[in-house]
């Protein structure tokens, strides 16, 4: 064993923190090894206190379990994945790029099938098991933005805005009762849901535009164009509001906004596009 002449309390305190994920790097990474975002450039955040996602630099490679993700380019980006044994993840079917010969594809099943036809939601989900590499894109210009899930995390995303997930994350769609169908371009009752149990894993989703997260405290509420909306922590309820914009010959005019009540992270994309499900 090699001494560093150092005690275990000043080894961990030269590791680093990702600003953005919260996860601990080694203090000569670039960048972080769970989520990509780069560990040199500090969150850029606005005065309304919503923080960019960071840009993950091409090339960069991010670990989970025992596979690796390469996110690659820049306006359409991509994410090979590089399974290793046992390892898989699931995705829309459309999204898969290519794929090594070796990688074995499955049908993930679901429960609720007539409800997701009727909500709009993919029907098929497909599982890619390595060993072996694996590329997804959507086609799209936007950011991909990764997600580590810690044992016990929940998290809800709009409709055909994830890229893929990790096996170790179970999944599930959630109807958000009282939601009218003017929410997410007119079939919003139901949205993506990301559970881990007692194993951390990773989601990546793909933001059309730019993507910005804000952090609220408990009770705090912020209203979003309902387009606008990408992901929230489970822990964040959402309604709709319906809020009328004039009076007399105007007063049919109104506009209807989400509601989000913290505590919990949201995420919303610079813009919004109607897919044909919907």
């Amino acid at each position: 064993m090699v001494e560093t002449g150092q005690s275990p309390a000043a080894e961990a305190f030269e590791r680093i923190q990702c600003q953005w994920c919260q996860s601990m790097n080694e203090k000569t990474a670039v960048a972080c090894r769970a989520c990509g975002a780069p560990l040199d450039i500090r969150n850029l955040v606005s005065d309304s206190g919503w923080r960019e996602a960071p840009r993950i630099r091409d090339m960069t490679e991010i670990q989970f379990s025992s596979s690796t993700c390469q996110v690659e380019g820049e306006i359409v980006p991509v994410a090979e994945i590089n399974l290793g044994a046992g390892d898989s993840v699931f995705f829309e079917h459309h999204v898969m790029l290519w794929k090594d010969e070796g990688v074995r594809l499955t049908v993930l099943q679901l429960s609720g099938g007539l409800k997701r036809a009727f909500a709009g939601m993919p029907f098929v989900i497909s599982v890619a098991t390595g060993p072996g590499r694996i590329a997804f894109s959507r086609d799209a210009t936007g950011e991909l933005i990764v997600l580590p899930l810690h044992p016990g995390m929940e998290l809800d995303v709009r409709e055909h805005a994830f890229l893929l997930s990790s096996h170790q994350i179970s999944y599930s769609f959630v109807r958000i009762k009282g939601l009218a169908n003017i929410l997410f371009g007119g079939q919003g009752m139901y949205m993506d849901r990301f559970v881990t149990a007692g194993s951390p894993g990773v989601v990546i989703l793909h933001g059309y535009g730019n993507v910005f997260e804000r952090r609220l405290a408990a009770g705090e509420s912020i209203l979003l164009e309902p387009g606008a909306f990408l992901y929230k922590d489970s822990s964040v309820t959402m309604n709709v509001e319906i809020q009328k914009l004039g009076t007399g010959f105007f007063g049919g005019t109104a506009m209807s906004l989400a509601r989000m009540t913290g505590p919990g992270r949201v995420g919303i994309q610079s813009m919004y596009v109607h897919h044909h499900t919907e």
